[in-house]
């Protein structure tokens, strides 16, 4: 009996030994207080758009030729986005090459795209950023952009336009991320 009760006591100091040795913290400044969103707070943020939405969205021309796509967004320390990097002049993701243009290049459109020869069985993306099918049966038809309702929240722009032809954008310098490391 003796022997358990002097295993018992010595576990005991071994497995609270840690708890002794810690020093006492010093007081931390209070951190604020979390706040419930309200509808105030839902408002603040209506009509923004996720950046990780914006990858992928397709560029195109004032005469609504696709010239690209978003392939990056380049932030300074305070958060504001300095450049945007397209991918111009591919195929397949062949033969393409990054460019970098200043924000205030692009204009974020949210309806879809017009298209004036929209190929029978072609596919197309909504305002939900899901693919359909056009079901039209002349080459040559015009597919007229879906209403957008007005309380649709998707959390992206449905294209950006950007002022160029694909030969002009092939042409401007390539954006390698290494010339600025």
């Amino acid at each position: 009996m003796q022997k358990l009760l002097a295993a018992a006591l010595l576990s005991a100091a071994i497995f609270s030994a840690p708890a002794y040795a810690q020093t006492a913290q010093t007081a931390q400044p209070a951190a604020p207080a979390a706040t419930t969103a309200g509808s105030q707070d839902k408002m603040m943020l209506k009509g923004n758009w996720r950046a990780s939405k914006l990858m992928g969205l397709d560029v195109y021309n004032d005469a609504n030729e696709k010239l690209g796509e978003v392939n990056e967004l380049i932030l300074d320390k305070d958060g504001k986005v300095n450049a945007v990097v397209i991918g111009v002049g591919g195929f397949l993701g062949m033969g393409e090459h990054d460019i970098a243009v200043s924000m205030d290049k692009l204009k974020f459109v949210e309806e879809p795209v017009r298209t004036s020869s929209t190929a029978p069985g072609a596919t197309t993306r909504d305002t939900t950023g899901t693919q359909r099918e056009t079901t039209t049966g002349a080459a040559t038809s015009t597919t007229a952009p879906t209403p957008r309702s007005a309380d649709a929240n998707d959390w992206m722009p449905d294209h950006a336009v950007m002022s160029g032809t694909k030969d002009q954008l092939k042409a401007m310098p390539q954006f390698k991320y290494s010339d600025y490391n």
